[in-house]
């Protein structure tokens, strides 16, 4: 259902409309049935609105709960109704796509299906490219599943970090950190289910970093240099000589890791 992801599906009102709903209910979940605090939100209004032309912007969080995005932009202040200016997200395909409904409805909503353990070079990971080349704004949730464990940041999926790496322009990094969703809507509610909607009378904190711009020069011959050290593929990866999937491997890793590194950072400065 990719058409009904254009920009011009309908001269863009169905994506208005979904934006505009979306948006509506994640700010009365956000400041009105809850309490939530933001750190350092001007730094993502400023990304999100201003940023150099061309240049595209990837957020990265922890995962909480289903409701994460789109509640987390929902905050006082953030152009969340703004269908221009939303963000993509990677949206796990057998969850946000399980009908012809949902489908349409997360597609104009600008999500884009991912299936988890599909690899990095899935079909719709080539999406998300097409978006950063186009100087858009994605988000994703490098962990790759929700976590409601009160635990440091797990080891993230190599996915974000590709997307990091194999981007024309590379982009900007805004690490985020947030939690209280997981008691907005729990996983095990009420017989090991989540509640029906979403609970009310919670507090829910986000801490918005500094954003970080990579170094893949540097990075690609970090790689190159490590890439003796690696003897054997890991499965989701395409048909490469083996000099080729060494250094994508350590040039991967050692983005993932870095990204770990700065959420856990944000996490343990933010709360």
């Amino acid at each position: 259902m990719e058409w009904a992801a254009r920009r011009d599906h309908m001269k863009g009102v169905p994506r208005k409309m979904v934006i505009m709903a979306i948006g509506s209910f994640a700010k009365a979940i956000a400041n009105i049935l809850n309490t939530t605090s933001v750190h350092n939100a001007e730094t993502l209004i400023r990304l999100v609105r201003s940023r150099p032309p061309g240049v595209p912007l990837i957020t990265i969080s922890n995962h909480m709960s289903t409701l994460d995005d789109p509640v987390m932009w929902g905050f006082k202040g953030f152009p969340i109704c703004d269908a221009n200016l939303a963000r993509w997200v990677l949206a796990a395909e057998d969850i946000c796509f399980k009908n012809a409904l949902f489908s349409y409805v997360f597609r104009v909503g600008k999500c884009i299906p991912i299936t988890r353990g599909g690899g990095i070079y899935q079909e719709h990971m080539n999406e998300a490219l097409e978006r950063l080349t186009e100087g858009e704004w994605v988000h994703t949730f490098p962990e790759g599943k929700v976590s409601q464990e009160d635990i440091p940041i797990r080891r993230l999926k190599w996915g974000t970090a590709s997307l990091i790496v194999r981007s024309p322009v590379t982009p900007i990094v805004l690490p985020i950190v947030h939690n209280g969703f997981e008691k907005v809507m729990p996983e095990t509610y009420f017989l090991g289910k989540r509640p029906p909607i979403p609970l009310c009378g919670k507090k829910i904190n986000i801490i918005v970093g500094e954003p970080v711009e990579f170094d893949i020069p540097k990075l690609t011959q970090m790689a190159i240099s490590k890439s003796r050290d690696l003897s054997h593929p890991t499965k989701g990866w395409p048909t490469l000589s083996q000099v080729e999937f060494k250094k994508k491997n350590v040039r991967w890793n050692e983005e993932s890791t870095l990204v770990t590194w700065i959420l856990c950072y944000v996490c343990l400065i933010g709360f």
